[in-house]
């Protein structure tokens, strides 16, 4: 079952009954989005939090002055992808999350979400747990682009995200990094010839 992939991600971090895990289990649905299917769009609220199975995902905003697409993450196998501003508030959100390949997704609404950490209190440390992680990577983000030139950022993305750089196109990448499609293609060929 697709849920046996989450439990197992829960399961480094909590332990859950049998019992619990019936109960958790009751409270997710599947969804499948095809290649270019948006799971959020600007402007909508996030209903669901979402937990990829299996696929990619990459979150963005359209840049309102140069019309350009800037990513703010991609989400793949046994990650999350929720506008967690939009989702815990119940607001609209202010980006887009799009399928970049067939994506299957187990969802959990927002008002069963408060059911389940009621349900099973243990989830709350989870969940803060996953956020901590998600706070820390936000921070690394933060501190790389203030003070590592592109080069640096480019290669350290590459290290500490090899599925992703295997799987999402360079340009996507650039975005996420703040660079040039171009600047990335030079570092590949300086590479190459080193």
């Amino acid at each position: 079952m697709k849920e046996d992939a989450l439990i197992k991600n829960i399961s480094k971090y909590v332990t859950l009954t049998p019992e619990e895990i019936l109960i958790f289990k009751s409270f997710w649905t599947e969804k499948t989005l095809e290649k270019g299917d948006y799971l959020l769009r600007n402007g909508d609220v996030c209903r669901y939090d979402n937990y990829v199975v299996s696929g990619l995902l990459k979150a963005f905003y359209i840049n309102s002055e140069n019309g350009n697409e800037e990513i703010l993450y991609f989400s793949i196998d046994d990650w999350w992808a929720t506008d967690l501003d939009s989702f815990s508030r119940q607001k609209a959100s202010i980006y887009n999350i799009q399928a970049l390949e067939k994506t299957i997704l187990l969802q959990i609404n927002y008002h069963s979400f408060q059911k389940l950490l009621v349900k099973i209190p243990q989830l709350e440390r989870y969940f803060r747990l996953i956020l901590e992680g998600y706070l820390v990577a936000l921070q690394k983000r933060i501190i790389y682009n203030n003070i590592y030139d592109a080069e640096h950022r480019y290669f350290d993305f590459l290290e500490t995200y090899p599925n992703i750089a295997s799987k999402v196109p360079q340009y996507l990448i650039a975005s996420y990094l703040g660079i040039s499609a171009e600047f990335i293609s030079r570092l590949r060929k300086k590479n190459k010839s080193s």
